[in-house]
């Protein structure tokens, strides 16, 4: 096998309730993931030595350097293995770069799993689960897709129930937010977060399939730290209320913006109404739960 094409999704966070800074400076998270229609694609290619290349929207923002996370993937199975982490690991970009719907994350789980088919080395999934957890705190979801709730710092996941299709508009900025910003900023305005668990509503509401069940539910304790660093988001969360989302809310840290949609149609009125109103850079339309990383080729 010479090379070996994994497409990964990106996320949405329906729930990402955010409990107190822990003393190794994360939060313990309830953080309920549903992975989303739009993906990347990290091909791996036997190589003389690590390289990292990217394309599509915003490649110029993708580290080609060993902070990518597709870099360190590669690096930490290859040292479990014995392996020199000669790769060339192309990345294919279409998930909004340090949008809070964890592309890097993605790219890092994507990078794992074709590296483990090229290089044969047959890791179980929970050597690669464990792999991906290194790596971060949203890279084992990455890995597994579909919808779960994520505790500790995200990591540790149950798999949960969807009954039904969520259609969702993504509305991209411009420009990214740092994480590590965004939850200093929450620790600043917070000052005492309660310890964090999962809604049973929002449980339910996700079995359900109902939109209309879950619109009321969706939460975000890490949305008022991503506003008041960005202040210009409060408008495109307004504009997509007044186009008829069911629910608007910031993605994860930020800057994307997620809006709920009742059906297909609705989704895509509402991605045009985004679009025209000049506060985002793109809108794009999709649907969950998807499937977590996939080989699509090799």
């Amino acid at each position: 096998m010479t090379a070996v094409a994994v497409r990964v999704p990106a996320k949405v966070n329906v729930q990402l309730a955010v409990g107190p800074a822990r003393p190794d400076g994360f939060h313990d998270l309830a953080n309920v993931f549903l992975a989303v229609g739009l993906y990347d694609e990290v091909t791996a290619t036997r190589a003389d030595s690590l390289r990292i290349t990217c394309s599509g929207p915003d490649a110029d923002k993708v580290p080609l350097d060993r902070t990518n996370l597709a870099a360190r993937a590669a690096e930490l199975l290859a040292a479990r293995y014995g392996l020199v982490p000669d790769v060339h690991l192309h990345i294919a970009k279409d998930i909004p770069v340090a949008g809070g719907m964890a592309g890097g994350s993605a790219d890092g789980a994507a990078a794992l799993v074709a590296c483990d088919a090229l290089w044969g080395t047959g890791a179980s999934r929970a050597e690669l689960l464990d792999i991906c957890a290194e790596l971060g705190s949203d890279v084992p979801f990455s890995l597994v897709g579909g919808a779960a709730l994520g505790t500790g710092r995200g990591e540790k996941l149950t798999p949960l129930e969807v009954g039904g299709t969520f259609h969702w508009v993504f509305a991209a900025a411009d420009g990214g937010l740092s994480t590590p910003a965004v939850y200093r900023e929450f620790d600043r305005l917070t000052r005492g977060a309660a310890a964090p668990s999962a809604s049973p509503a929002l449980l339910a509401a996700l079995r359900s399939g109902d939109p209309f069940e879950l619109a009321p539910v969706l939460t975000n304790d890490l949305q008022g730290a991503a506003l008041s660093l960005r202040p210009s988001l409060t408008e495109t969360l307004a504009v997509g209320t007044a186009g008829g989302a069911l629910a608007s809310l910031v993605s994860g840290s930020g800057p994307t913006t997620a809006f709920l949609a009742e059906d297909e149609a609705s989704a895509r009125k509402l991605a045009d109404a985004l679009t025209a109103s000049g506060t985002c850079r793109t809108a794009r339309v999709a649907t969950s739960p998807a499937p977590g990383a996939t080989i699509v080729t090799g």
